[in-house]
């Protein structure tokens, strides 16, 4: 690699050197004419990259994966997982690869990570390639997760490579640059107990630890603590979920990870209008993974990790069942607290108000919500308004008006605070509609809606004069959305 690369990228390469038994040396595939047609210029800089050099011939060929520094060892990491409820032993990175480690700003290492370089040993019968769609499609969401203040890995790019892909007719292919502060799954821990090899187990457990959780090294049980600090990160993920009204689509245990933080944004989207059903994924025909079933998915998913981590629990297997079940009981405790506080936030309520109060206020508006489709996002950020005395927008989306009249004099008589309510709210979200405009045009080489909709969904809490199309639900010719992974 050119000197000026070299400088400008370290890598540690941890990962790859200490769990050989679960990383391949691999090289991505060489992309013909790589463009760069989106770079995260602010969260290259927090990673201590020039987004000028990113952004040139050289940058390029990092981004994907064709050139890097020489302390660098490109690996496709191997773990198993559950998907859609059966056990597959042997995934992995089928398309993807991890480039190594770097510094953030905050002094805390984060994984850059390419998806769709090619072809690797896990990639069974796929092409291990990625179209533009896609990729963008996961820059996007991921983008506006974390501008929601959501967990969530990060977007640094999205590079065509100048390679037609063929899908169900021949797409331009791209390469997304992914940054995570680990690539750590509930899937590596099943895999590498899948092994036999309790020392693996335990040195991955004890990677885990110093990565995410520093403080369970002091606990008694250290590994029961990295439990359920996981259980307590993935509930208060998921809550956050929950309250924002995003559906992931795929949760296999390969895609929870155990930082917490969100993963894998394949068949995702946020709900439209309110459907504790609404399903957006092409391929969960039995629902699994509706909006609905994300929480009891989430602690389905941790009983597995569990699974994993039994022999580093206790010598005596009964007592490690016991100590794990106790641990994963507080799952429904600590998310049904996150999601009560979310909920009251996003109705604007004071901690005085008594929670059996504010309970009834939840529930018997989102079967208002439910019984008319409401828009979610919108409804929400109207309410505010009707929170400072404006109740037409909010009163005209509901179908019961008689009934959102008497919910709405429960409402006020609370107090509830409106400038609370417009910092949890949001404006503006990627809606599928947009989302799918966007997609559409930069597939086709106009990468225009691309920027207005980044620009909208990045800043989602101040509504700003000349985005309102960004604020408004889909048109009723949408119809029944449907999302894809891609492969």
């Amino acid at each position: 690699m050119s000197d000026t690369a070299a400088s400008t990228v370290t890598f540690s390469g941890r990962f790859a050197r200490d769990f050989a038994e679960m990383a391949i040396p691999w090289r991505a595939e060489k992309a013909p004419e790589p463009r760069l047609l989106v770079l995260n210029g602010p969260l290259a800089e927090e990673l201590g990259l020039d987004p000028d050099f990113l952004r040139s011939p050289g940058g390029l060929l990092l981004l994907t994966g064709n050139e890097v520094p020489a302390e660098a060892t490109p690996v496709a990491q191997a773990y198993a997982g559950h998907q859609f409820g059966w056990y597959s032993p042997r995934l992995g990175d089928g398309r993807a690869l991890l480039l190594g480690e770097i510094t953030h700003v905050d002094g805390r290492l984060r994984e850059l990570h390419l998806k769709g370089s090619g072809r690797t040993p896990f990639a069974r019968n796929g092409d291990g390639l990625a179209v533009v769609g896609p990729m963008l499609r996961e820059y996007i969401v991921s983008e506006a997760m974390h501008a929601l203040g959501i967990p969530t890995t990060r977007s640094l790019s999205v590079v065509g490579t100048g390679r037609a892909v063929q899908r169900e007719t021949l797409l331009p292919g791209a390469v997304l640059t992914r940054v995570a502060s680990s690539h750590l799954r509930v899937g590596s821990f099943q895999y590498a107990r899948a092994t036999g090899d309790v020392d693996l187990l335990r040195r991955l457990a004890d990677y885990a630890i110093t990565r995410h959780y520093p403080g369970a090294a002091d606990a008694g049980n250290p590994y029961l603590a990295l439990f359920q600090s996981v259980v307590a990160a993935q509930a208060s993920l998921l809550a956050q979920w929950m309250v924002v009204g995003f559906v992931h689509g795929v949760m296999n245990t390969d895609n929870m990870t155990i930082s917490g933080e969100t993963i894998d944004y394949g068949p995702c989207a946020f709900m439209d209008g309110f459907d504790p059903a609404a399903v957006y994924s092409s391929i969960d025909e039995s629902g699994r993974y509706a909006y609905r079933n994300q929480p009891v998915v989430a602690e389905w998913n941790l009983a597995r990790l569990a699974e994993a981590l039994l022999p580093l629990l206790h010598d005596d297997e009964e007592q490690g069942v016991a100590l794990a079940v106790e641990s994963l009981e507080g799952f429904r405790r600590q998310y049904s607290a996150a999601w009560s506080a979310g909920m009251r936030a996003k109705l604007g309520l004071h901690t005085d108000v008594d929670d059996d109060v504010a309970s009834l206020l939840v529930d018997d508006l989102l079967a208002l919500l439910q019984e008319g489709r409401v828009d979610y996002t919108s409804f929400f950020r109207n309410l505010g308004k009707a929170a400072r005395g404006q109740p037409g927008p909010a009163r005209g989306m509901v179908l019961d008006l008689a009934a959102f009249d008497a919910w709405l004099g429960r409402w006020r008589a609370v107090g509830p605070d409106a400038g609370l309510m417009d910092r949890v709210n949001p404006a503006y979200i990627p809606r599928n509609h947009l989302v799918e405009e966007a997609l559409a045009a930069a597939t086709g080489g106009d990468l225009d809606p691309l920027h207005g909709l980044l620009d909208a969904v990045t800043t989602p809490f101040e509504e700003r004069p000349g985005l309102e199309r960004y604020a408004s639900a889909a048109p009723e010719d949408f119809g029944a959305y449907r999302t894809f992974c891609g492969t």
